[in-house]
């Protein structure tokens, strides 16, 4: 690919499918089938934290799944606790029971054992924190960008002509 802009882009998802599919792994390996690998990383999100199904959209990279299908899935099969909000009855709050503590620890292991075998790897850590702040820039940018971006504007009651773009 000669445009560096979509290779990034290309790796980002690439390497993020790639990652899934290694916590997949893990999870057959530690034996466990009650869950998945995206609703692993969830779990992992959530951490000690307590927070709303809204809130734990916005953390994490769920593209393609249905947050709240894979909560209630979670909290069937014991990993969440969930509770409606005492100030907003439609806000669900969850956090992790003992046996999503116990996962979360195992990805935690996970996550240790992988830094490590970086360094055979030939990622350092330089690498690492660059990769990082490039990828951090990049969302800036693509923050920045959601507000540029032209969107069409509704027809005015009785015009026949479409509005004029905001930036020309």
């Amino acid at each position: 690919m000669d445009n560096p802009y979509l290779e990034v882009i290309s790796y980002v998802e690439r390497i993020h499918r790639q990652f899934l599919e290694v916590v997949k792994l893990e999870l057959e390996g530690f034996g466990i089938h009650d869950i998945n690998n995206v609703q692993a990383m969830m779990l992992f999100n959530i951490g000690d934290a307590e927070m709303t199904v809204g809130e734990l959209t916005l953390r994490g990279c769920y593209l393609g799944s249905n947050v709240s299908y894979n909560v209630r899935k979670m909290v069937e099969n014991e990993y969440l606790a969930h509770e409606r909000s005492v100030h907003d009855r439609r806000s669900i709050h969850v956090r992790l029971t003992e046996k999503g503590i116990k996962l979360r620890d195992s990805l935690t292991t996970m996550h240790r054992r992988q830094a490590e075998m970086l360094s055979r790897a030939a990622v350092g850590t330089d690498d690492l924190q660059a990769a990082g702040v490039t990828l951090r820039r990049l969302e800036r940018f693509w923050i920045r960008a959601t507000d540029l971006v032209q969107r069409p504007q509704p027809l005015a009651a009785g015009s026949s002509s479409p509005a004029q773009p905001l930036f020309a």
